[in-house]
């Protein structure tokens, strides 16, 4: 039986937010779902906090504020952390990246993240309404 979680995108305000919020989602109060792209990847494909059957869609409602919340602004802010972080080979490409999302270009957190939602699943996986 398909069981449905369902993301309030009204409640995504931010990255951070939008871990919460799958989190409890998929796993009630306080749940994990992954908290970076990689674990998030990780539970979709049956690592630790798949649901149990992997039979399930997520419907991710009012899509359209998320998307806004995890724009160019938020995702310049994401990068310009990361840039701390990276290796060093690495930080041209994020560079570039965050010169990208500061002019108002290129992929956003919210395209990452759906992106991410929809990558080799099957087809429905992801809802966005």
């Amino acid at each position: 039986m398909t069981v449905t979680y369902v993301i309030d995108g009204s409640r995504v305000t931010g990255l951070e937010r939008f871990w919460t919020v799958i989190g409890e989602a998929v796993n009630g109060p306080g749940g994990y779902f992954g908290r970076n792209f990689d674990a998030l990847a990780d539970c979709l494909g049956g690592g630790m906090g798949t649901p149990d059957d992997g039979d399930f869609v997520i419907e991710w409602r009012d899509h359209e504020r998320s998307a806004q919340a995890l724009g160019h602004e938020e995702t310049a802010r994401y990068l310009r952390e990361s840039l701390a972080r990276v290796h060093e080979s690495n930080r041209p490409e994020v560079r570039r990246r965050l010169d990208d999302a500061l002019a108002g270009r290129g992929p956003t957190l919210f395209d990452l993240l759906v992106d991410v939602l929809t990558a080799g699943s099957r087809p429905g996986t992801l809802r966005l309404l």
